[in-house]
């Protein structure tokens, strides 16, 4: 069964100025100045949001100017108005819509709970929930995994434990085709530093280190 949004509504008669934000959907009929976040946000025509607006994803009818996030869809109708800075996952647009704004991609963010366990001196798969990407704009062949700081180990293909990589796919985790070799040191850990890039060459940011517990 579909998830019920809970539903609040900024009427046409209403103006509010500063935050409003943790909502599950929000339809704007009225004039936000300030910023807006929500889980999915609908901007009916007449409505305006003078700011910023954050969500996982928008259909905008009426007029949004500012700083903006719309993590996965964000939709523009033949009444829609849309200004400022733009960062998106996928974009649609009706005949009529309008866009001006610096639009950019969603960049990708590393998740996982980037903890291994390896024996020592020998391997262990690197498992989706290990590490992974999320990206809602790039196929898991075009987000690319950088590896560096390898201590007391190295990150190596499956079929080719024995030669460290510095680079593999979201593709290649996902068919566990990734693994650690501990390089039988002394010392109970191990870690690699990784960041992830997409094909627009948008990265994850600050590289981020998994760790390596070793028995």
């Amino acid at each position: 069964m579909d998830k019920v949004r809970r539903q609040a509504v900024i009427g046409p008669d209403l103006f509010i100025k500063g935050e409003v934000r943790n909502g599950d959907e929000v339809v704007v009929l009225g004039y936000i100045e300030g910023s807006l976040s929500a889980n999915h946000i609908i901007v009916r025509k007449g409505g305006r949001i003078h700011g910023g607006m954050i969500a996982t994803s928008a259909v905008i009818e009426g007029e949004v100017q500012g700083n903006i996030l719309v993590r996965q869809m964000i939709s523009i109708g033949s009444t829609g108005s849309v200004h400022g800075e733009v960062h998106y996952g996928r974009l649609a647009m009706e005949a009529g819509a309008e866009l001006s704004a610096d639009m950019r991609n969603v960049p990708p963010a590393i998740a996982g709970d980037l903890n291994l366990t390896v024996k020592r001196g020998q391997s262990v798969p690197i498992m989706p929930e290990d590490l992974t990407a999320i990206d809602p704009d790039s196929p898991a062949q075009s987000l690319i995994f950088t590896v560096s700081q390898p201590l007391n180990g190295f990150v190596a293909r499956a079929s080719a434990s024995s030669s460290p990589i510095e680079r593999f796919s979201q593709t290649d985790l996902q068919a566990r085709g990734v693994v650690f070799v501990h390089d039988g040191s002394n010392g109970r850990s191990a870690s690699f530093d990784v960041i992830v890039t997409d094909d627009a060459g948008a990265t994850s940011g600050a590289a981020q280190t998994v760790h390596v517990a070793v028995f």
